[in-house]
């Protein structure tokens, strides 16, 4: 059994039941021992457009490695489907990918989920290794197990749990990365802040810009690795890392293929405001810190300007939710900061009116 070891610059280490999460220069030594002692009879480096110019050779440069076949596909979500899949299934099958094969996946949150899920399911389960190079991917898409993609505009409805054997983490990466794109990957630690961990929230809420230093990054990773270890499946306390992300998800389908195409990160940042005015309404969650939390989201993320029909189309899309039971849309919300509530039924009237807020 292969242990989950996450070490960072202060030498701290979590032990958990799977896989290995390493910081920096220590992972990629125990990335290029792992590649000599496990002899896989292919390797495979799934890039994107992006990763390929830009994090390819730094990647190379920090690993030893003979051999490997570098598999791209298309940067974006609108390419996260089943036609990339595809592209990618043939490409490895025709190099004579085989059941001891790993793939590499270097990239943000498209890459490390489509190549997870491409690698769960080639001959019935493959292994695979993230490495992930945008701050969404670091704290959210390449920890955790999930894999997936979407069906037409809606939300990794397709997919599986299946771990990686290692993720390596080395902030490095981040030079290569547009301002709106830390700012994506940002929504998600303050996510985690909110569920999770008072302390880091009230650092964070202190800030008119995304604050998100190794240590930072490092506290986010743990609190994504304890709430997994709780529970594996989502049955319950997992649901919680889906906080603002109900109504979030929906907002990204919908602008999906428009103009205003919403990063994912942009689209939860409007999620969170609206689970956090769900959460006064439906459980007295402070109104100071709703409005303190909106007030942060305003100075990080532009505001969107959504119509009252267009609300009426991204909340007919909650339909499609993945915590949804019974034909029931299920919510995360808060009690108080770090204390989530699950499986909340919200009417269509307070959806409503909490966009009617968030646009105020």
């Amino acid at each position: 059994m292969l242990f989950c070891i996450v070490q960072i610059y202060m030498n701290k280490e979590i032990i958990s039941d799977s896989y290995s999460i390493l910081f920096k220069q220590n992972g990629f030594d125990k990335l290029s021992n792992h590649l000599k002692n496990e002899n896989y009879s292919k390797i495979f480096i799934h890039v994107d457009n992006n990763t390929k110019q830009y994090c390819l050779d730094v990647f190379l440069n920090k690993i030893q490695i003979e051999n490997y076949e570098l598999i791209e596909s298309c940067n974006g979500e609108e390419n996260k489907n089943i036609e990339s899949c595809l592209k990618l299934w043939k490409i490895i099958s025709d190099k004579q990918g085989d059941r001891n094969s790993l793939i590499i996946n270097l990239g943000g949150g498209v890459v490390s989920d489509m190549g997870g899920f491409i690698a769960s399911t080639y001959k019935r389960g493959i292994s695979y290794i993230n490495i992930p190079t945008t701050l969404l991917s670091m704290v959210d898409a390449s920890v955790g197990g999930k894999t997936g993609i979407d069906f037409g505009t809606l939300k990794n409805q397709i997919g599986t749990f299946y771990d990686p054997k290692m993720v390596v983490i080395d902030n490095e990466f981040l030079n290569t990365l547009e301002k709106n794109e830390i700012s994506s990957g940002y929504a998600e630690i303050f996510k985690h802040s909110l569920i999770y961990d008072l302390p880091t929230y009230n650092l964070l809420i202190s800030n008119d810009t995304p604050f998100y230093d190794l240590k930072t990054i490092y506290n986010s990773i743990i609190t994504k690795n304890k709430i997994v270890l709780i529970d594996k499946k989502e049955q319950k306390e997992r649901k919680s890392l889906n906080y603002g992300h109900t109504l979030g998800h929906a907002i990204e389908s919908y602008f999906l293929n428009s103009e205003n195409k919403l990063l994912h990160g942009e689209a939860v940042s409007i999620g969170i405001v609206l689970a956090s005015f769900l959460s006064y309404k439906l459980f007295n969650f402070s109104i100071d810190h709703v409005n303190s939390i909106k007030k942060h989201i305003n100075c990080i993320y532009k505001k969107i300007e959504i119509s009252q029909s267009q609300i009426g189309s991204i909340i007919d899309l909650l339909i499609h939710d993945k915590k949804n039971s019974h034909g029931k849309i299920n919510f995360i919300l808060l009690k108080e900061i770090a204390e989530p509530v699950y499986d909340i039924q919200v009417k269509k009237e307070l959806i409503k009116e909490s966009f009617k807020y968030y646009l105020s």
